[in-house]
């Protein structure tokens, strides 16, 4: 019953979240507010439902450390997207034409962090964590990340091959970065960094959703297998190629931190790592 509890709670915020900031949208400024209040609030109810349901501490959403740890998240979101259109520009498919739109930036600032934070504590926080229980890290992993990919199937201008590479690219790689740090913040930095910097920065469609301009006054061209086409870079062959190296990385992390749970199994702590906690 604890992911009856779980699902229910964190799932209403996130339906909820979504209905009330849409309902804002040409408002920069309040969907700055409101965007930022959603994602605490599902920090804070997902915190509450775990706690009360599994009667132990939310490690995985401590509070102390928690800045430094969803900025540095943050950092390899931007700098991975910042890759991924970096190696687009340089065939010629994107091209900056000047100067996008400030209030806009500041509007997808709060948009992003209420869909990074309830999006993680549903599939990484309560799906993920709970399947791997009980199939072990690489099943969960896999599971998790194609019922990530096929829910993007309901976004405009999706594709089987746009959900395979949200799969691939967000929901392993968001996994991983779980798997590797035991804690939600790295995702939820990871996931805004990323969306953030596609839309808020570069001006890109963000998973087939046309958002409001971002700072930069852009156009994208060319092949769809580099550039995404319509549903944006999320499926660009490059996005796909820099998110499956990353997930690479924080799975040898896991690894090596003794962070990979075995099928119906525990999780094994090599001898130098059993005194530390892994962040």
């Amino acid at each position: 019953m604890r992911v009856v509890w779980q699902l229910l709670a964190v799932v209403a915020v996130w339906a909820i979240s979504g209905q009330c900031v849409s309902a804002v949208d040409g408002n920069p400024w309040l969907t700055l507010v409101l965007g930022l209040v959603t994602a605490v609030i599902a920090v804070l109810v997902y915190r509450w439902v775990v706690g009360r349901t599994e009667r132990r501490a939310v490690t995985e959403l401590d509070r102390e450390g928690a800045a430094g740890t969803v900025g540095r998240g943050v950092l390899i979101g931007l700098a991975l997207f910042g890759a991924v259109i970096a190696n687009i520009a340089f065939l010629g498919d994107y091209e900056v034409d000047g100067l996008g739109s400030v209030t806009g930036a500041v509007g997808l600032v709060g948009f992003m962090a209420a869909a990074a934070a309830t999006e993680e504590v549903v599939f990484r926080g309560v799906l993920f964590r709970i399947i791997e229980e009980r199939a072990g890290t690489l099943i969960s992993l896999t599971l998790t990340g194609v019922l990530f990919g096929l829910m993007h199937l309901a976004n405009p201008e999706a594709s089987l091959w746009g959900a395979l590479a949200i799969a691939i690219e967000a929901g392993g790689m968001l996994a991983a970065a779980y798997a590797a740090t035991r804690n939600l913040w790295v995702p939820i930095g990871v996931h805004f960094g990323w969306n953030f910097a596609a839309a808020g920065i570069f001006s890109t469609e963000v998973s087939g959703n046309d958002t409001p301009k971002g700072l930069l006054d852009s156009t994208a061209s060319g092949s769809q297998l580099v550039t995404g086409g319509d549903f944006g870079p999320e499926a660009s062959v490059y996005a796909v190629l820099f998110g499956a190296l990353l997930t690479i990385v924080f799975l040898w992390l896991a690894h090596r931190r003794g962070n990979l749970v075995p099928r119906r199994g525990r999780r094994t702590v090599p001898a130098e790592a059993a005194t530390t906690v892994p962040r």
